[in-house]
């Protein structure tokens, strides 16, 4: 049965966040508020658990899975940053943005791009999700909690409940959530491309739709 957690969406209460990121180590999947909209995480290390989002969403093998972080210290752990993208990354996170990167080896291959090997990251701007972050100690992999067929992602708690029944595990209810998801900019090139304009805006990067 799916467990729903009520969350104060600015001040989370520690002992929820605890349980919930004990449920994540334990292998659950998880639908947690963000500064774009809801999304659905599992603990990176859990195969299982990343199948299970990648059956909800109906991922291709090569669909870009990401991986949130607390900040950009974290996040250099996981993706080889040079000084170019990591000015960039220091000017707009954390913020509605997620960076596609070349991943290191301390990413599970099975979360890398299977031709390119990078890895989508992202550092969040929203109390519930850094808490869970902090109380996890770890990134969290991650997606847009879009559902198939669907334009839009569910705004609310009872919406995903509603949705995806057994699906998930524990949703954190922080309340409405948006639906915008977030601006995807791929730093694998020589030059940043805007590969999805979401909530985040693009002039802070200097880009355009286009670029």
């Amino acid at each position: 049965m799916t467990q729903c957690l009520s969350i104060h969406p600015t001040h989370p209460q520690a002992r929820l966040l605890k349980q919930a990121a004990e449920r994540i180590r334990a292998g659950a999947v998880v639908a947690y508020p963000t500064d774009s909209c809801y999304a659905l995480g599992c603990h990176l290390g859990d195969k299982d658990a990343m199948e299970r989002i990648r059956t909800l969403r109906g991922f291709g093998k090569d669909h870009h899975f990401t991986l949130v972080c607390r900040d950009l210290s974290e996040l250099a752990q996981y993706a080889q940053v040079d000084t170019a993208a990591y000015r960039l990354l220091r000017a707009v996170t954390p913020g509605a943005y997620t960076f596609l990167l070349p991943a290191t080896r301390e990413v599970p291959r099975r979360l890398q791009h299977p031709k390119r090997r990078t890895i989508g990251i992202r550092v969040p701007d929203h109390p519930v999700a850094q808490g869970l972050l902090e109380a996890l100690g770890e990134p969290l992999m991650s997606c847009t909690l879009l559902l198939p067929g669907e334009a839009e992602p569910p705004t609310d708690a009872a919406t995903i409940a509603a949705a995806l029944g057994r699906g998930v595990d524990l949703i954190l209810d922080g309340g409405a959530c948006g639906f915008e998801p977030t601006t995807v900019v791929d730093l694998f090139g020589e030059a940043p491309v805007v590969v999805r304009a979401g909530k985040g805006a693009l002039a802070p990067l200097g880009l355009s739709e286009t670029a």
